[in-house]
C-alpha cells in the first residue's frame, strides 16, 4: 500500500516540474504565430501605403515637373494609416524620395518613394512575451520595422 501512495506523489511532483516548461513552450509557439501574423499585417500595410504614396508623390497629368513631393505622400499616407488602424496611434509611417537616376527613354529624372513603417506588435501570451519583447519588457511589444521602395508614378503624356 505504501508503494502505491508514493507512486502517486511521484507523478504529482513530475507533473509540477514538467508543466511550467511545457506551458512556456506552448505559449512561445502561440506567440510566434501571433508575431508572424502581425509581421504579415505590417508588410501588407507598408506595401499599400507605399503604393498610395507613390501615386500621390508624382506630378499630376498636366505638370512637367520631375520632382517627387514626399510631403503630399506623407499627408495622404497618414490619413490612410488612420483608416487602416483607427484605434492604433502608435503606428508610424514616413516617406522620403530617393533619386534613381536619369531615364534616357523618358528624358526625365526618376524617383522611388521609400516608406518606413514602424509597427509595434502587441505580444499577448504570458511568459513568452518576456522572452520576445523589446526592452522594457513591461510594455509587452516587439517593434517591427518595414522599409519598402516603390517607383513614383509619372503621367504617360505630359
Amino acid at each position: 500500500m505504501e508503494r502505491a501512495e508514493r507512486r502517486k506523489g511521484q507523478v504529482t511532483v513530475e507533473l509540477l516540474l514538467v508543466l511550467p516548461v511545457f506551458m512556456l513552450m506552448l505559449f512561445l509557439i502561440m506567440e510566434l504565430g501571433n508575431l508572424a501574423f502581425q509581421t504579415i499585417l505590417a508588410h501588407h500595410s507598408a506595401y499599400e501605403l507605399s503604393r498610395i504614396g507613390s501615386l500621390v508623390a508624382g506630378p499630376k497629368g498636366g505638370e512637367t515637373s520631375d520632382r517627387c513631393d514626399h510631403g503630399k505622400a506623407n499627408m495622404r499616407m497618414k490619413d490612410v494609416l488612420h483608416e487602416m488602424f483607427p484605434t492604433r496611434n502608435d503606428i508610424v509611417a514616413d516617406a522620403t524620395c530617393v533619386s534613381t537616376g536619369f531615364d534616357r527613354q523618358a528624358k526625365a529624372d526618376t524617383h522611388d518613394l521609400q516608406v518606413t513603417l514602424f509597427y509595434p506588435a502587441r505580444l499577448v501570451f504570458p511568459g513568452a512575451s518576456y522572452i520576445l519583447s523589446d526592452p522594457p519588457q513591461r510594455k509587452h511589444s516587439k517593434m517591427i520595422k518595414v522599409v519598402l521602395r516603390m517607383p513614383v508614378e509619372k503621367p504617360f503624356f505630359q
